[in-house]
């Protein structure tokens, strides 16, 4: 899985857009980022960035940005309604994909040490990345905000974490941090009534609402032995919502941030408020997504309703997130296209053009042309992609057959198996042509002195090294896939045995495929005993390969056989 994190900057300038143009421009520059949106606000004087890519990339691009805001924004002229101490007001990072918590912390950290020490900022980290319990929270970290920034700095206190500890009266100071993804997310009701809508959100929010002595809306307020109120706190964790009233669409809705996914995801905080709508004798209609969302959200969402529906959940990504929007009712007030709503399909529309996009025809045009590649390996590769995909469509098929109701979860979970296999498989199509292109990109390397010479063949050895490893894996993975291939063609919907069939010729010939490139590729390996531990395990894959591959032909002979053909 590509690592992704998202960054979220805050900028002291909502007014002037050559300002803004610079900074995106800067964002823009470093390769691999992808600028996802800017939202300008006036009356704050403060807008807000999104972009996305891998983690240094991301870093870089921050850095960027902030020697523009350093350069244009000048924090002694500045006012506006929203908190505020510094040009770089906040630089929260967030992780999106194939990334923890605890390295997008060290992520911050580095971000925060480059502000200081590169770009001369003050900087405070919060959040995850906050490095005394004091600094977690940011309304803290800001406490002051700009117009006491300078007295705060002349506190031992008030010293940063990163940057001079001299109050910069033209940026200011600026918080950097580390924090779960946050979803903004409305929930439709058949009711005009804000009022209702409010009780809803009080009901699952995780503030929860003042608890009353007698009557819930009226009786007196329950204090506790400091005169505080007491509060009833809500059904969810990670959660903020109120009610309100949208002109627009004419309709209530319960307006939620969810916090941290991981805790409350999307599909838990739709089901709670649909259990709670009804208990107060309101429905749910829909929702909405605002703004942007993880693919990894909606695909657990998708999961999530179809095993509400006793069905399998090995189906393709695309299935599983219809499911979710038509479950979640996310089309209601508006199309949902995941291109465009799914961070990860809107960072791969704007990327280079890959083989698995191609269709068939394209494809095998593709493979035929002059250039050496796509070659052997990638055509391994999507073969054994096609076998698992064969053995998943047995799963899913014997997962639906009448009469096997109760047999749902055991050939879902086979399928599960399956999709896994083919995806991953699908990913190795293009990384198999991107190790070769990488292959050819070294020898091409200059090696007119000794220093030159030395570089590329350091160069040359780690890229035919990568070119073992990708097919090397296909081997693995196709291998894996046949043990779902001969489960469905002793197990599964008899009418498909055939297709069972089909799919384990397609894996074995993906792995005597593959091994065929692991022994060329090895031939340039100058580590004699990674070679012979490749070539090695790759024999005992190709016999395994080989043996599976019997074992799913008797089974499919047998039953056959057995129909009288």
């Amino acid at each position: 899985m590509q690592r992704l994190i998202e960054c979220v900057p805050n900028f002291s300038e909502g007014r002037d857009p050559a300002v803004l143009d610079a900074i995106a421009a800067a964002v823009r520059s470093v390769e691999g980022v992808a600028l996802l949106d800017v939202d300008p606000g006036a009356a704050t004087h403060r807008t807000v960035f999104t972009f996305v890519g891998p983690p240094e990339e991301v870093v870089e691009a921050a850095v960027r940005a902030a020697r523009v805001a350093v350069e244009r924004i000048d924090m002694t002229r500045h006012s506006g309604e929203h908190p505020r101490f510094g040009a770089l007001d906040v630089c929260p990072l967030v992780p999106i994909a194939g990334i923890d918590m605890d390295e997008t912390v060290q992520y911050a950290h580095e971000l925060a040490r480059r502000l200081g020490e590169e770009v001369g900022l003050t900087v405070y980290c919060y959040e995850n990345a906050a490095r005394t319990p004091a600094r977690r929270n940011l309304a803290a970290v800001r406490a002051g905000e700009y117009e006491g920034l300078k007295d705060k700095l002349a506190t031992p206190a008030g010293a940063p974490d990163f940057g001079p500890a001299a109050f910069n009266a033209r940026s200011g100071a600026t918080a950097v941090g580390a924090r779960d993804f946050l979803v903004a997310y409305n929930v439709n009701l058949n009711t005009t009534s804000t009022r209702r809508a409010n009780a809803i959100a009080f009901d699952v929010r995780e503030k929860g609402r003042v608890k009353r002595e007698g009557d819930p809306l009226t009786g007196p307020i329950v204090r506790d032995a400091d005169g505080e109120p007491v509060w009833e706190p809500g059904a969810l964790k990670c959660v903020k919502g109120i009610g309100w009233f949208i002109e627009e669409y004419g309709v209530a809705q319960i307006s939620m941030n969810l916090t941290n996914i991981s805790v409350t995801p999307i599909h838990v905080a739709f089901d709670e408020c649909c259990r709670r709508a009804e208990a107060r004798g309101v429905r749910v209609t829909g929702s909405e997504v605002v703004g942007l969302v993880p693919l990894q959200s909606m695909l657990d969402a998708g999961r999530h309703f179809l095993r509400k529906q006793q069905r399998s959940t090995g189906v393709s990504d695309r299935e599983l997130i219809k499911i979710a929007v038509k479950s979640m009712g996310l089309d209601e007030l508006g199309p949902f296209d995941p291109d465009q709503k799914i961070i990860e399909y809107k960072l791969r529309a704007g990327g280079p053009k890959r083989l698995v996009d191609l269709s068939v025809r394209g494809f095998v045009e593709e493979t035929a042309a002059e250039s050496p590649a796509p070659g052997g390996g990638s055509v391994a590769a999507t073969l054994g992609a096609l076998g698992a995909a064969l053995g998943t469509m047995v799963a899913n098929l014997s997962s639906h057959k009448r009469g096997w109701d109760e047999r749902w979860e055991e050939f879902s979970d086979w399928a599960e198996r399956g999709k896994r296999a083919h995806d991953e498989l699908l990913a190795l199509v293009d990384a198999d042509t991107d190790a070769f292109n990488d292959l050819m990109a070294a020898f091409r390397l200059p090696a007119g002195s000794d220093a030159e010479k030395e570089a590329q063949r350091a160069a040359v050895q780690a890229a035919t090294l990568r070119a073992i490893e990708v097919p090397f894996r296909v081997m693995e993975v196709a291998c894996e896939s046949m043990e779902v291939t001969l489960a469905m063609a002793r197990e599964g919907m008899p009418s498909s045995v055939s297709d069972a069939g089909v799919g384990a010729l397609c894996a074995r010939s993906a792995v005597l495929g593959a091994y065929l490139n692991v022994r060329i590729n090895a031939c340039d390996l100058e580590d004699a005993s990674a070679r012979r531990d490749f070539l090695d395990r790759g024999a005992e894959l190709q016999r395994r390969a080989r043996e599976l591959e019997g074992l799913v032909l008797d089974a499919v002979g047998d039953k056959v056989d057995a129909k009288g053909g």
